[in-house]
């Protein structure tokens, strides 16, 4: 996609956003402006560098972040990403371009403001932790505090909560250097946490941890966010890492944003073939819900049904099985013709059997936004559908084994087919 003259992806950020990014620029060199005259538009990175001497890391960058939401920023060494969440804190200073934080443009803020937004407002975890090794971890954690003022008890209080949050109850007297890498990230995150930011920015927080501590930080990160709802910018290379952490993704070439959407997007419908090398090792199952795949279903009755009334009908349309639900529509059972032909006897003589009588399958039912990989589980030991629920529990359909396995063999053709064009070079993966 050609991002320049301000031709960025479409974005679905609302007017409210937490963080709006306007046509930002970043390029080191003397005379740096020079490269966003009209003249070098269609210039590449490379042209600009031959014909200015000027190093294009930021290129009429535009986003905005929704209250609430993790935005990560994707791209292999050198695409601009770790620039990009250094200017929205200003420990780089931007060429050109806006951005405003809750409608603040802080590229206009004097060093005082600031001061103030990295202080009260605008939280940072970098990849290495930062922590001063001749306070424990307590201290560490409630740093940020102290610097604003705050009370000791205060302060102290609010930093054991936290702390207790991602997992290090019992650890607040230790020393740094009694904790292992994963911990110390542990207390970074804390640390950012405490102070209570509008904003947490996080440059490949977890890059330095060992892979099994990674997976535990990141799956630990989605949970912590799913309670705290707090607004991120997450930084990685690691599309597995994105897409675990991320509400939506922006992936960066070049210092541009070549794509943006959610997981779902960028997987399954990769821009290029820069993007699509990027994807393919993520199985399709991972990112698309369940209701992608979702059918209506087939035969949907009561469970104060007559059984004789429901096996007539069973006979006469040949469905194989029956969703059974209640007043409220959930469903709270599956039958085939002969499980209910073998019912229960009525709990009074002369009374025709219900449905509610008949010893039925019992699914689980998912939401219509589970991914098809967290519903795989369900389909072993039986041949039933799974249930798919709306908000209020409601039956809206069902997501039958094979439609499943046709998404599971998919995926997996896709990782063996090669990817032709727009790979990422070496020089781009070094």
């Amino acid at each position: 996609m050609n991002q320049d003259n301000g031709d960025q992806p479409s974005d679905t950020g609302t007017s409210a956003a937490s963080i709006k990014v306007s046509s930002l620029w970043k390029v080191f060199g003397k005379r740096p402006e020079r490269a966003l005259d009209p003249e070098y538009a269609e210039y590449d990175r490379t042209g600009i560098l031959k014909d200015l001497g000027c190093v294009v890391a930021l290129r009429d960058v535009s986003f905005d972040v929704a209250p609430g939401e993790t935005f990560v920023v994707m791209g292999l060494s050198g695409s601009g990403k770790s620039t990009l969440v250094r200017c929205l804190i200003r420990l780089i200073e931007p060429t050109a371009g806006a951005i405003a934080i809750a409608d603040q443009d802080i590229l206009q803020f004097d060093d005082q403001m600031v001061a103030e937004l990295r202080r009260n407002r605008v939280s940072m975890v970098f990849q290495h932790y930062g922590l001063l090794p001749h306070r424990n971890v307590l201290d560490n954690t409630a740093f940020g505090l102290e610097v604003r003022g705050v009370d000791q008890t205060e302060r102290q209080e609010r930093a054991a909560y936290m702390l207790e949050k991602v997992g290090l109850k019992g650890w607040e007297y230790a020393a740094t250097s009694e904790l292992s890498g994963g911990m110390q990230q542990r207390v970074g995150l804390a640390r950012a946490l405490t102070g209570d930011p509008e904003v947490l920015l996080m440059d490949e927080p977890f890059s330095g941890l060992d892979p099994l501590i990674r997976a535990q930080m990141r799956e630990e990160l989605a949970a912590l966010q799913e309670e705290l709802k707090k607004t991120i910018v997450f930084i990685t290379h690691d599309l597995d890492e994105a897409i675990t952490v991320g509400d939506r993704i922006a992936i960066m070439r070049d210092g541009r944003i070549i794509q943006l959407g959610t997981p779902e997007d960028i997987v399954a419908n990769p821009i290029d073939g820069f993007v699509a090398e990027f994807t393919r090792g993520i199985s399709k199952t991972r990112v698309l819900p369940v209701d992608r795949i979702m059918q209506p279903p087939c035969f949907v009755v009561s469970q104060q049904d007559a059984c004789r009334e429901v096996i007539s009908v069973m006979e006469t349309s040949k469905h194989p099985y029956a969703f059974i639900v209640d007043d409220n529509q959930e469903c709270v059972g599956i039958a085939t013709k002969e499980q209910i032909e073998s019912g229960t006897a009525p709990s009074n003589p002369g009374e025709e059997p219900s449905l509610q009588e008949i010893d039925s399958h019992q699914p689980q039912t998912v939401a219509t936004g589970t991914v098809i990989e967290d519903a795989l589980p369900l389909i072993l030991g039986h041949d039933f559908p799974i249930p798919v629920a709306g908000d209020n529990g409601e039956l809206l359909g069902m997501v039958c084994q094979p439609d499943i396995l046709e998404v599971v063999a998919r995926s997996v053709q896709d990782s063996q087919t090669p990817v032709s064009g727009g790979s990422p070079t070496d020089a781009e993966r070094a």
